[in-house]
């Protein structure tokens, strides 16, 4: 059986994601006119995979509570859509046609990626509180 403790761990995972996640998009948007990276090229826009871990396999739990997963970032992947071409030939970085190629991040989208990242975040937040009542209400009837 699972208690207020698993809860609050397959909340925290959630909360920790979340938080990846956020990070990952403020860094997408700070490189949003990068035009070369280490490795050559403009930067690449980058994406959290997150992975379900079930909680049965940690813990040993069987039965009704079987279905109880963690939240795992599996990878942080590099979006592959091409950047936006930009014709600026006074550019260090255009090529011999004069045009710059601008990293593959959409402001925009961004900023819809972590408004829904920082709802989820406070989703977490309230199902922690929610567990924590809970707890603090059963802890009265026991006295």
């Amino acid at each position: 059986m699972l208690g207020v403790f698993s809860a609050l761990e397959v909340a925290a995972s959630g909360l920790g994601a979340e938080r990846i996640r956020m990070n990952t998009i403020a860094s997408n948007l700070a490189n949003a006119r990068t035009t070369q990276v280490e490795g050559g090229g403009p930067y690449k826009r980058l994406d959290p995979v997150f992975q379900a871990i079930p909680l049965d396999r940690e813990q040993g739990v069987v039965g009704a509570d079987a279905g109880v997963s963690l939240v795992h970032v599996q990878q942080i992947k590099a979006d592959d859509r091409p950047g936006m071409m930009v014709y600026e030939p006074g550019h260090p970085d255009a090529n011999a046609a004069g045009y710059v190629e601008y990293p593959n991040v959409n402001a925009v989208e961004e900023m819809v990626n972590m408004i829904t990242a920082s709802r989820a975040y406070e989703a977490g937040v309230t199902s922690i509180e929610s567990v924590k009542a809970m707890a603090h209400s059963a802890i009265g009837i026991g006295r």
